[in-house]
């Protein structure tokens, strides 16, 4: 990922996901190309395969919507394919106007849905592609494996993290959360972060971020230091939390995550932790799906 060193955390960042999907929901076939004489990004979607069935039958009415980050107001679709799992829709979408620097901050995003005629249509399944990472004068073709929608879960928290030897200064940034579970009435949350400095089983620093009010997707952009010397860098964790403000009642827990080294708080090390420490004075952005204890 030697494009993300060195530059500031944007959107293309916060697409970036490495982790494998939580449960199988198929494959999406798809292929990229650039017309550079009409700057123009030609898309085909291809095939899909290994859907899940969303209906009695034991089949689904699959489609494509298809939008290029962060605009969210122009999106395509393709034709609903009827009654299968393993639908071909071979169809061309073509994005006109686009200068490839102006491609490269944006996110191809393919939500593959079952139609349903009676009721919302199920999300089957979802991809984000960042097309800094996409050489597009090859002609690409790729076989990405579906994310699955978020239900009954928590929600996600984008953070980064940063740690200066030279200098024993830990750094989290607490970037965004997206799908936070509604707690209040209205059906959305007042949604804060606390964030607890560990060592072993004992709590040494604690920090909070501002409240957000009626928002499940709030943007926080806050960032904590902490001074944590190299010697016990493997021996501390950030015990994370999103909670839910309440101006009556007690505040409650939406979900958390534990940010461990080796030793910390009895914990397995984190994939996050590790890249922080194999590659020190820089910023390592990462997804975390937020637990519920």
């Amino acid at each position: 990922m030697a494009f993300l060193q060195n530059r500031s955390i944007s959107l293309v960042d916060m697409y970036i996901d490495n982790s494998e999907p939580s449960e199988n929901v198929g494959q999406i076939h798809f292929s990229l190309e650039y017309d550079f004489q009409n700057t123009t990004l030609i898309l085909r979607i291809i095939q899909g395969k290994e859907l899940p069935a969303k209906d009695l039958s034991g089949t689904s009415d699959p489609y494509v919507r298809v939008t290029l980050l962060p605009d969210k107001k122009h999106r395509l679709e393709t034709k609903i394919k009827r009654r299968t799992l393993n639908p071909r829709w071979n169809e061309t979408f073509y994005f006109e106007g686009f200068p490839i620097q102006k491609l490269q901050s944006r996110v191809l995003h393919l939500h593959v849905f079952d139609y349903d005629r009676f009721s919302r249509d199920d999300s089957i399944g979802e991809v984000f592609l960042p097309l800094c990472q996409v050489d597009l004068s090859e002609k690409p073709s790729f076989w990405k494996a579906l994310k699955p929608p978020a239900k009954d879960k928590c929600g996600e928290l984008l953070t980064s993290l940063c740690y200066h030897p030279s200098n024993s200064v830990l750094t989290l940034t607490l970037l965004k959360a997206r799908n936070l579970k509604a707690k209040d009435i209205n059906g959305k949350s007042d949604p804060y972060v606390k964030v607890w400095l560990q060592f072993g089983d004992k709590r040494i620093e604690k920090r909070k971020t501002a409240v957000f009010k009626c928002t499940l997707n709030p943007v926080f952009n806050d960032s904590f230091s902490f001074n944590v010397p190299w010697e016990k860098i493997r021996e501390c964790s950030l015990d994370v939390q999103v909670m839910d403000f309440d101006n009556i009642g007690r505040n409650e827990l939406i979900g958390r995550i534990l940010l461990a080294g080796k030793n910390g708080s009895g914990a397995t090390e984190t994939k996050h932790w590790q890249d922080m420490i194999t590659k020190p004075r820089q910023t390592i952005v990462q997804w975390h799906r937020l637990k519920p204890e």
